[in-house]
């Protein structure tokens, strides 16, 4: 029934009101539009030549270009896709769909071994015949329109009439109409990743189809050109990304893939490209991974790096080959690059960025960074050749932001090659869904904050008379410092304790590249405030009595020395409710105090390796000096 009534809106017009509905658009495309034949996607007919030179100029690319063939024999052996849902998502099978199509045709361009082809047609087939691509959830249609899009125009003069049609009809009825039904494209108004994969797979399937539909097409790619701009403008003025590093990979990833198709296609980005914030994201993404490879994982995301493809095109766009100083991390051990969740677009990163060379990279020349935003960042670090080198993060903004925890004022810390000041980042949707718990209920008092990961209990920042932070509340970075003996920032954090604290400010530095200062300048409210200050290791604690505490991992040593008159202590991270993941080897070790009403108090707390030259007597500097 779903299937006719979406053919019926298609052959008979009445999609033209359905989309209109959804978002005001200009028309970038007309009827006049030139566009080039199949293949159209990504990768122009002929262009095969240019790049099979480039691959093998560069022994990286070569070894990447191998890798992915070496994937593909190894899909060879398996059986095509079925449709296997898991809870409320297709969405494993969508991403690896996406992964053996793209592979797979990709393949088959590059080596015209027939065998690539015939297993990507199998796929197609697989695919196109599930009885829908679950529209309820439609991150996993536009994965998987984008997987059957790809396949159908790179495969489209080898394709037999049948199969043509099959996939074409996949992708009209399972993808793209489904998209002008209002139950199911509330994504075309957000501000967040969902609307960048959604625009990016359903212009795809434009893309794809567009001779059979040219009307529809066009009104689909026009959508999304309108549309995507809404998380686009997310980026500016700096190019933090608000729902942080796992979704940058993600939302970036594919708005690249839908700027990159566009430009290829059309020969324009139509304005996309230029948006305020958006070359200069590269940066935030490069600083955000510290010298262990461990990334600062704030709001849902994990705790090791990954290879982003997008990246290439970033550092192709802006001439800025060292923006792929962490990449190179992940090229150098292809082994591991399948079990990372963007591997299904690697294939982009050779489309991408073969055009330079990875043998002669230069690190970046900043080791400072910092982004306004409506979740801001400061990021420091004294060397990217070291890999003993000291790295900060601190992040303000609200937890009320997509994806976002109750870990305002929160900060990591490295040094020797350990992540002495960590996050938990995510614990997986489906552990927490299949319990029933309320996770994406954003309110002050939903489900969601008392996830043991999720709230600011667990968190490096400050928890006042053990309650959670206000949702409503939210923090700009306030101040930042780059000189050579003193690099780092201070974020406003007062907002997000409603009235516990009339002033709260914190401050986060690497001093004379030897140690850190986390500092916190606060004045009580109208009455006395009880304020915890924490911070999550995953080091051995060894409390040495008072204020000092020494922390211990891999061989290396980091004394804690908190301020004169408080007492470290340690809380235990096992998880309060069978809902909650495990948290083996880590502790939050921290100290309580109370700040009187009206008064102000200044904690500063110092972070100091133990190597063997000693660290003189540390001092604390009033944030009000910490200017560059």
């Amino acid at each position: 029934m779903m299937k006719n009534s979406y053919r019926l809106l298609l052959v008979g017009g009445l999609w033209l009101g359905l989309a209109g509905q959804v978002v005001a658009q200009n028309d970038s495309l007309t009827a006049a539009t030139p566009l080039p034949p199949h293949p159209r996607i990504l990768l122009l007919r002929g262009e095969e030549v240019s790049l099979r030179r480039q691959i093998s100029a560069d022994t990286t690319w070569t070894r990447l270009h191998q890798a992915v063939l070496a994937q593909c024999d190894t899909m060879l052996k398996t059986r095509p896709l079925e449709r296997v849902q898991i809870g409320r998502r297709l969405l494993a099978t969508s991403r690896e769909a996406l992964r053996r199509i793209f592979y797979l045709s990709y393949a088959w361009r590059l080596t015209q071994e027939a065998r690539y082809r015939t297993r990507a047609e199998a796929e197609l087939r697989a695919i196109a015949r599930f009885r829908d691509w679950n529209p309820s959830h439609f991150l996993d249609v536009g994965e998987m329109t984008m997987a059957a899009a790809i396949g159908y125009d790179w495969l489209y003069d080898t394709l037999p009439d049948s199969t043509r049609r099959l996939v074409a009809d996949a992708i009209q009825e399972k993808g793209m109409a489904p998209s002008l039904d209002s139950r199911y494209n509330g994504w075309l108004r957000s501000a967040n990743n969902w609307n960048q994969v959604c625009n990016a797979g359903m212009s795809y399937g434009a893309l794809a189809i567009y001779e059979t539909q040219p009307q529809l097409a066009r009104q689909v790619l026009n959508r999304a050109i309108t549309s995507v701009a809404l998380p686009m403008n997310e980026y500016a003025p700096d190019g933090v990304y608000p729902e942080g590093y796992n979704y940058w990979g993600y939302g970036t990833g594919f708005n690249v893939l839908l700027i990159s198709a566009l430009e290829k296609a059309f020969g324009s980005s139509f304005g996309l490209a230029d948006k305020p914030g958006f070359l200069q994201t590269a940066a935030y993404m490069e600083n955000m991974t510290g010298p262990t490879g461990e990334v600062f994982n704030y709001a849902d995301a994990r705790k090791r790096g990954e290879l982003q493809p997008a990246m290439f095109w970033f550092a192709a766009r802006t001439q800025q080959p060292f923006r792929l100083w962490e990449e190179r991390r992940y090229l150098q051990s292809f082994n591991q690059l399948q079990k990372q969740e963007n591997a299904r677009i690697l294939p982009a990163a050779l489309l991408w960025g073969s055009q330079l060379s990875i043998a002669g990279l230069r690190p970046p020349h900043e080791t400072a960074w910092w982004g306004r935003s409506i979740n801001p960042v400061a990021l420091f670090r004294t060397s990217w050749t070291d890999p003993s080198a000291l790295y900060i993060g601190l992040k303000g903004g609200s937890p009320k932001l997509s994806h976002a925890h109750m870990d305002v004022g929160s900060f990591v810390m490295e040094a020797d090659g350990v992540r002495w000041a960590m996050d938990f980042g995510m614990q997986e949707y489906e552990s927490l869904e299949s319990k029933q718990v309320d996770l994406w209920n954003m309110k002050q008092n939903s489900q969601r904050w008392q996830v043991f990961r999720y709230n600011n209990f667990v968190h490096n920042t400050l928890t006042v008379n053990n309650s959670l932070q206000k949702v409503d509340g939210s923090a700009s970075i306030t101040r930042t410092v780059n000189t050579p003996d003193f690099m780092g920032a201070a974020t406003d954090i007062t907002a997000v304790y409603g009235d516990a604290l009339t002033h709260a400010e914190r401050g986060v530095a690497i001093v004379k590249k030897r140690y850190v200062v986390v500092q916190d300048e606060l004045e009580g409210g109208a009455a006395d405030a009880t304020v915890r200050w924490t911070m999550l290791t995953p080091a051995t604690v060894k409390l040495l009595g008072g204020n000092r505490a020494e922390l211990t991992k891999d061989g290396k040593t980091l004394l804690v020395q908190a301020p004169p008159g408080v007492t470290l202590r340690t809380w235990s991270t096992d998880p309060p409710q069978p809902y909650d993941a495990p948290n083996p080897g880590t502790a939050l070790v921290g100290f309580e105090l109370t700040v009187a009403a009206r008064q102000r108090q200044t904690l500063a707390v110092f972070l100091i390796p133990q190597r063997k030259s000693p660290v003189s007597r540390p001092t604390v500097r009033p944030l009000s000096q910490w200017k560059r």
